[in-house]
Protein backbone atom coordinates (compact mmCIF):
# COMPACT_ATOMS: atom_id res chain seq x y z
CA UNK A 1 0.00 0.00 0.00
CA UNK A 2 1.38 3.32 -0.93
CA UNK A 3 2.83 5.84 1.79
CA UNK A 4 3.02 9.43 1.23
CA UNK A 5 6.95 9.15 0.40
CA UNK A 6 6.18 6.51 -2.35
CA UNK A 7 4.70 8.38 -5.68
CA UNK A 8 1.72 6.54 -7.31
CA UNK A 9 2.74 5.87 -11.18
CA UNK A 10 -0.41 5.36 -13.47
CA UNK A 11 0.15 2.99 -16.34
CA UNK A 12 -0.52 4.56 -19.66
CA UNK A 13 -2.50 2.54 -21.83
CA UNK A 14 -0.32 1.39 -25.23
CA UNK A 15 -1.48 2.81 -28.50
CA UNK A 16 -2.82 0.69 -30.95
CA UNK A 17 -0.55 -0.33 -33.67
CA UNK A 18 -1.74 -0.59 -37.15
CA UNK A 19 -1.53 -3.68 -38.02
CA UNK A 20 0.73 -4.54 -41.29
CA UNK A 21 -0.72 -7.06 -43.16
CA UNK A 22 1.56 -8.59 -46.27
CA UNK A 23 1.36 -7.17 -49.77
CA UNK A 24 -0.77 -10.23 -50.94
CA UNK A 25 -3.29 -10.90 -48.32
CA UNK A 26 -4.19 -6.67 -49.05
CA UNK A 27 -4.86 -7.54 -52.87
CA UNK A 28 -6.57 -10.84 -51.94
CA UNK A 29 -9.06 -9.04 -49.12
CA UNK A 30 -10.24 -6.19 -51.87
CA UNK A 31 -10.72 -9.02 -55.03
CA UNK A 32 -12.74 -10.74 -52.22
CA UNK A 33 -14.30 -7.66 -51.62
CA UNK A 34 -15.02 -6.96 -55.27
CA UNK A 35 -16.29 -10.35 -55.83
CA UNK A 36 -18.92 -9.51 -54.11
CA UNK A 37 -20.05 -5.70 -54.65
CA UNK A 38 -20.17 -7.61 -58.63
CA UNK A 39 -22.12 -10.23 -57.52
CA UNK A 40 -24.50 -7.25 -55.28
CA UNK A 41 -24.29 -3.97 -57.69
CA UNK A 42 -23.14 -5.45 -60.89
CA UNK A 43 -20.05 -4.28 -63.01
CA UNK A 44 -20.56 -1.39 -63.78
CA UNK A 45 -22.46 -0.04 -60.71
CA UNK A 46 -18.94 -1.27 -58.62
CA UNK A 47 -16.84 1.94 -57.56
CA UNK A 48 -13.54 1.82 -55.32
CA UNK A 49 -15.48 3.50 -53.17
CA UNK A 50 -18.01 0.69 -52.82
CA UNK A 51 -15.43 -1.80 -53.00
CA UNK A 52 -13.18 -0.43 -49.98
CA UNK A 53 -15.97 0.17 -47.55
CA UNK A 54 -17.09 -3.49 -48.54
CA UNK A 55 -13.30 -4.68 -47.35
CA UNK A 56 -13.22 -2.39 -44.66
CA UNK A 57 -9.79 -0.37 -46.22
CA UNK A 58 -9.00 2.79 -47.62
CA UNK A 59 -9.23 4.48 -50.49
CA UNK A 60 -5.31 4.83 -50.64
CA UNK A 61 -4.95 1.12 -50.10
CA UNK A 62 -7.01 0.16 -52.70
CA UNK A 63 -4.66 2.89 -55.13
CA UNK A 64 -1.70 1.55 -53.86
CA UNK A 65 -2.57 -1.86 -55.15
CA UNK A 66 -4.35 -1.63 -57.52
CA UNK A 67 -3.86 2.16 -58.91
CA UNK A 68 -7.60 1.76 -60.73
CA UNK A 69 -10.78 0.46 -60.93
CA UNK A 70 -9.56 -0.59 -64.42
CA UNK A 71 -6.94 -2.53 -63.10
CA UNK A 72 -9.12 -4.11 -60.14
CA UNK A 73 -11.73 -5.60 -62.04
CA UNK A 74 -9.73 -6.97 -64.51
CA UNK A 75 -7.42 -8.91 -61.40
CA UNK A 76 -10.62 -9.68 -60.21
CA UNK A 77 -11.62 -11.84 -63.58
CA UNK A 78 -7.74 -13.27 -63.90
CA UNK A 79 -8.41 -14.49 -60.28
CA UNK A 80 -12.06 -16.20 -60.86
CA UNK A 81 -10.69 -17.62 -64.15
CA UNK A 82 -7.19 -18.69 -62.33
CA UNK A 83 -9.24 -20.09 -59.61
CA UNK A 84 -11.71 -22.29 -62.03
CA UNK A 85 -8.95 -23.49 -64.25
CA UNK A 86 -6.59 -24.64 -61.36
CA UNK A 87 -9.16 -26.87 -60.65
CA UNK A 88 -10.34 -27.81 -63.91
CA UNK A 89 -6.55 -29.16 -64.70
CA UNK A 90 -6.36 -30.27 -61.54
CA UNK A 91 -8.79 -32.99 -63.30
CA UNK A 92 -7.74 -32.96 -66.68
CA UNK A 93 -4.09 -32.76 -66.31
CA UNK A 94 -3.55 -35.24 -64.05
CA UNK A 95 -0.75 -37.60 -65.39
CA UNK A 96 -1.97 -41.11 -63.52
CA UNK A 97 -5.90 -40.51 -63.36
CA UNK A 98 -7.63 -43.80 -61.97
CA UNK A 99 -9.64 -44.47 -65.32
CA UNK A 100 -11.15 -42.39 -68.16
CA UNK A 101 -14.63 -42.98 -66.45
CA UNK A 102 -13.10 -41.74 -63.27
CA UNK A 103 -12.21 -38.32 -64.61
CA UNK A 104 -15.59 -37.81 -66.44
CA UNK A 105 -17.09 -38.75 -63.53
CA UNK A 106 -15.08 -35.85 -61.64
CA UNK A 107 -15.29 -33.75 -64.64
CA UNK A 108 -18.81 -33.43 -64.20
CA UNK A 109 -18.45 -33.47 -60.30
CA UNK A 110 -16.43 -30.71 -59.92
CA UNK A 111 -18.05 -28.33 -62.99
CA UNK A 112 -21.52 -28.85 -61.52
CA UNK A 113 -19.85 -28.55 -57.70
CA UNK A 114 -20.78 -26.19 -54.81
CA UNK A 115 -17.99 -24.28 -55.33
CA UNK A 116 -18.03 -23.85 -59.07
CA UNK A 117 -22.00 -23.39 -59.17
CA UNK A 118 -21.90 -20.39 -55.52
CA UNK A 119 -23.96 -17.79 -57.36
CA UNK A 120 -22.02 -15.10 -56.33
CA UNK A 121 -19.30 -16.86 -58.43
CA UNK A 122 -21.53 -17.50 -61.19
CA UNK A 123 -22.87 -13.99 -60.79
CA UNK A 124 -19.25 -12.26 -61.21
CA UNK A 125 -18.94 -14.82 -64.29
CA UNK A 126 -21.39 -14.00 -66.34
CA UNK A 127 -21.19 -9.96 -65.73
CA UNK A 128 -17.66 -10.44 -66.66
CA UNK A 129 -18.74 -12.23 -70.33
CA UNK A 130 -21.51 -9.33 -70.15
CA UNK A 131 -18.97 -7.16 -71.02
CA UNK A 132 -16.19 -8.93 -73.01
CA UNK A 133 -17.48 -7.76 -76.16
CA UNK A 134 -16.93 -3.73 -75.31
CA UNK A 135 -13.38 -4.77 -72.91
CA UNK A 136 -10.65 -6.24 -75.15
CA UNK A 137 -9.27 -7.25 -71.94
CA UNK A 138 -12.23 -9.22 -70.39
CA UNK A 139 -12.26 -10.71 -74.00
CA UNK A 140 -9.18 -11.67 -74.45
CA UNK A 141 -8.85 -13.51 -70.28
CA UNK A 142 -12.45 -15.10 -70.69
CA UNK A 143 -11.79 -16.67 -74.38
CA UNK A 144 -8.25 -17.69 -73.05
CA UNK A 145 -10.08 -20.04 -69.99
CA UNK A 146 -12.71 -21.07 -72.82
CA UNK A 147 -9.98 -22.14 -75.35
CA UNK A 148 -8.35 -24.51 -72.16
CA UNK A 149 -11.62 -25.85 -71.61
CA UNK A 150 -11.99 -26.70 -74.59
CA UNK A 151 -8.45 -28.15 -75.52
CA UNK A 152 -8.72 -30.52 -72.41
CA UNK A 153 -11.81 -31.78 -72.61
CA UNK A 154 -11.65 -32.22 -76.38
CA UNK A 155 -8.43 -34.31 -75.29
CA UNK A 156 -10.12 -36.01 -72.46
CA UNK A 157 -12.89 -36.89 -75.13
CA UNK A 158 -10.44 -38.16 -77.94
CA UNK A 159 -9.04 -40.47 -75.20
CA UNK A 160 -12.48 -41.95 -74.41
CA UNK A 161 -13.39 -42.35 -78.02
CA UNK A 162 -10.45 -44.71 -78.50
CA UNK A 163 -10.63 -46.37 -75.25
CA UNK A 164 -14.11 -47.07 -75.96
CA UNK A 165 -14.00 -47.82 -79.73
CA UNK A 166 -16.76 -45.04 -80.30
CA UNK A 167 -15.84 -44.84 -84.23
CA UNK A 168 -19.03 -42.65 -84.89
CA UNK A 169 -17.90 -39.87 -82.35
CA UNK A 170 -16.36 -37.13 -83.02
CA UNK A 171 -14.52 -35.50 -80.18
CA UNK A 172 -14.34 -31.85 -80.48
CA UNK A 173 -18.35 -31.91 -81.64
CA UNK A 174 -18.88 -33.65 -78.54
CA UNK A 175 -16.99 -31.11 -76.67
CA UNK A 176 -18.09 -27.92 -77.90
CA UNK A 177 -21.51 -29.71 -76.99
CA UNK A 178 -20.45 -30.34 -73.72
CA UNK A 179 -19.14 -26.63 -72.57
CA UNK A 180 -22.15 -25.17 -74.07
CA UNK A 181 -24.60 -26.99 -72.01
CA UNK A 182 -22.78 -26.76 -69.51
CA UNK A 183 -22.75 -22.93 -69.85
CA UNK A 184 -26.46 -22.82 -70.10
CA UNK A 185 -26.81 -25.04 -67.11
CA UNK A 186 -24.56 -22.61 -65.01
CA UNK A 187 -27.02 -19.07 -66.96
CA UNK A 188 -30.11 -21.34 -65.73
CA UNK A 189 -28.97 -22.24 -62.47
CA UNK A 190 -28.37 -17.75 -61.61
CA UNK A 191 -31.52 -16.63 -63.60
CA UNK A 192 -33.54 -19.42 -63.03
CA UNK A 193 -32.83 -21.20 -59.63
CA UNK A 194 -37.03 -21.84 -58.75
CA UNK A 195 -36.55 -24.06 -62.40
CA UNK A 196 -33.58 -25.58 -62.23
CA UNK A 197 -31.39 -27.06 -59.25
CA UNK A 198 -28.07 -28.41 -58.84
CA UNK A 199 -28.88 -32.22 -58.95
CA UNK A 200 -31.32 -31.65 -61.99
CA UNK A 201 -28.43 -29.90 -63.46
CA UNK A 202 -26.11 -32.70 -63.05
CA UNK A 203 -28.81 -34.83 -64.39
CA UNK A 204 -29.03 -33.49 -67.58
CA UNK A 205 -25.24 -33.09 -67.94
CA UNK A 206 -25.04 -36.90 -66.90
CA UNK A 207 -27.21 -37.89 -69.73
CA UNK A 208 -25.39 -36.04 -72.30
CA UNK A 209 -22.44 -37.97 -70.79
CA UNK A 210 -24.17 -41.54 -70.84
CA UNK A 211 -25.43 -41.05 -74.60
CA UNK A 212 -21.81 -40.01 -75.95
CA UNK A 213 -20.10 -42.84 -73.66
CA UNK A 214 -22.48 -45.15 -72.72
CA UNK A 215 -19.49 -47.86 -71.59
CA UNK A 216 -17.72 -44.52 -69.51
CA UNK A 217 -20.87 -42.84 -67.18
CA UNK A 218 -23.38 -44.67 -65.59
Amino acid sequence: MPTSQTPTTIEQPEKKRRQVRPRSERRQQLIDATIRCIAAHGLSATTMQLVTREAGLSLGIANLHFRSKENLLTETLRHVTREYNEGLLGILANDSPPSLAATLEQLLDFQLSRGVTQRQKMAVWFAYYGEAGARPVYQTICSASDRLAARKTEALFEAIISDGQYRDRDARQLATGYLALIDGLWLSLLVAPRDLNKARAKAVARAYLQQAFPKHIA
